[in-house]
């Protein structure tokens, strides 16, 4: 998991189990907006206050003076997080010597949310001065290191965090169920969940299963009702007997059974799809281990069925992360051997449509019921949304048709080719990527647990999407209410 969100946690990480630091978090006063006039005599405090204050980081005196320098020099950023480290430490004052490294802790996140990781780290590192054993400030650490791209640092922090702690509670006012999510803290496995669980209705107990043994399963605080969050096949896959165990003395209802994730898989999926109307895949192997020779790698792909140009794609990635073509052995025997890790070798499809552009749709299941999510439009082969200028006013009004009334973008052929797809998988939560072929064909480009919605600024040109998004979270409460009753969820009538 790898992504903060509040002040503790990340996509990798999972929230503290102590609420005391968010609800301290939460306490910074209404009137704290800074002056925006800067000041070359406030800059020289600045530069001063920051020497001492790294020599003595827990010295609240020097907190508070910093308060004023960064409001005469208009740091709103600075200015928030020293104001909520000053409270927070006020807060704790009281004869709690534990909890000293908080205020630097949430000083810290304060500067990460506001998007300045580097003043994050600096003091997430005082923080784990003062405390070595700040689960939170590793995981935190760990998703910035991801972000940056430093993957031995991130799992350093990774482990450290869940050697020490691993579970984390996230409760809410007043909570309609306790829901348990099963996580991985290995590696960045996780669905993205912070969307789909957007409302107040649950508390949140958030599980690193893959760091405890099954003694600690008894040792869970309540719960009603499980959700294996650990989307991606490649990480849950060696997981699953670990969470069928669990699943079978729980004896709570759980969404998305582990065997389930593990079908997704990329080379398993030609087969899990190949009865399957109008549907197309393309031919996929996975290597462990670079073959002995290039003559030994021809007759994997010969065996396999595969032929040139190719895809070559690291284990357990999306949105392109290391993912290269291939039009023959010449380039695609070094690639492998520089990778010297286990990959996926995929035949390359060029499905782009008449106009010259590669089409993407994601659409997502919840309790195999499908939402159109998103459709991207891009004149390269490796399509993402991020990087496809979708913003454009005739992808917008494209991508509109289709989240509007996929039926009419479709075709009926592709919807029920799509409803079986759904029902193949058999994941409560989950979806596809695909385009549509000139015969009226879904071609899939992959199929998961891990599918990303999220919300686009209400300001933004994407607007539109949010109500598509506010669909798929609505199917999901319904979801966990109707399983918790016993009963299917109702679906529920197009927008």
């Amino acid at each position: 998991m790898s992504t903060p969100t509040t002040p503790n946690d990340d996509r990798s990480a999972i929230p503290q189990a102590d609420a005391t630091p968010a609800a301290v978090l939460a306490a910074p006063c209404a009137d704290s907006t800074p002056t925006t006039t800067p000041a070359t005599s406030a800059d020289d405090a600045l530069t001063s206050l920051s020497r001492a204050l790294d020599a003595a980081p827990l010295d609240m005196d020097l907190h508070r003076a910093i308060l004023a320098a960064m409001r005469e020099a208009g740091d709103e950023s600075g200015f928030l997080a020293h104001r909520i480290a000053v409270v927070t430490a006020e807060t704790i004052a009281a004869g709690a010597p534990e909890l000293a490294a908080i205020p630097l802790y949430n000083l810290a996140t304060t500067f990460y949310l506001r998007g300045e990781p580097a003043r994050a780290k600096h003091w997430y590192a005082h923080a784990l001065d003062v405390n070595p054993n700040l689960a939170i400030a590793h995981q935190n650490l760990a998703a910035i290191y991801d972000e940056e791209g430093h993957a031995a640092d991130a799992q350093r922090h990774r482990s450290r965090a869940y050697s020490l702690q691993r579970v984390f509670v996230e409760p809410v006012e007043r909570p309609q169920r306790q829901l348990l999510i099963l996580c991985s803290g290995h590696a960045c496995g996780n669905v993205p969940f912070e969307t789909l669980l957007d409302t107040q209705a649950a508390s949140r107990i958030k599980y690193a299963i893959d760091y405890a043994d099954d003694a600690e399963d008894a040792q869970l605080p309540p719960f009603d009702l499980v959700f294996n969050a650990i989307g991606e096949a490649d990480i849950a896959t060696p997981l699953t007997p670990r969470i069928e165990r669990f699943a079978a003395r729980c004896g709570k209802p759980l969404l998305n059974r582990p065997g389930a994730v593990a079908n997704t898989q990329r080379h398993r999926m030609p087969a899990l799809f190949e009865t399957l109307d109008d549907v197309a895949t393309a031919a996929c192997i996975r290597l462990d281990s670079v073959p002995p020779s290039p003559d030994v790698l021809e007759r994997c792909l010969a065996i396999g069925a595969l032929a040139f140009p190719l895809l070559m794609r690291p284990l357990a990635t999306h949105g392109g992360d290391g993912l290269t073509l291939h039009a023959s052995m010449e380039t695609l025997w070094p690639a492998l051997e520089a990778l010297a890790a286990p990959c996926y070798l995929t035949a390359f499809h060029d499905v782009r449509s008449a106009d010259g552009y590669f089409r993407k749709y994601r659409m997502v299941f919840v309790d195999g019921e499908p939402f159109p999510y998103h459709l991207a439009i891009a004149p390269h082969w490796m399509v993402h949304y991020y990087t496809a200028g979708m913003d454009a006013a005739w992808k917008i009004a494209e991508e509109r048709r289709f989240l509007e009334d996929p039926l009419a973008t479709l075709g009926e052929r592709a919807m029920r080719a799509i409803a079986a797809i759904a029902r193949r998988l058999d994941l409560d939560y989950g979806g596809i990527d695909f385009t549509l072929l000139p015969d009226g064909r879904v071609f899939v480009f992959e199929a998961n647990a891990t599918m990303l919605v999220h919300r686009e600024p209400m300001d933004g040109p994407l607007a539109h999407k949010n109500a598509f998004v506010q669909r798929i979270v609505d199917a999901f409460e319904r979801m966990q209410v109707a399983r918790l009753s016993g009963a299917a969820p109702v679906p529920q009538p197009p927008a």
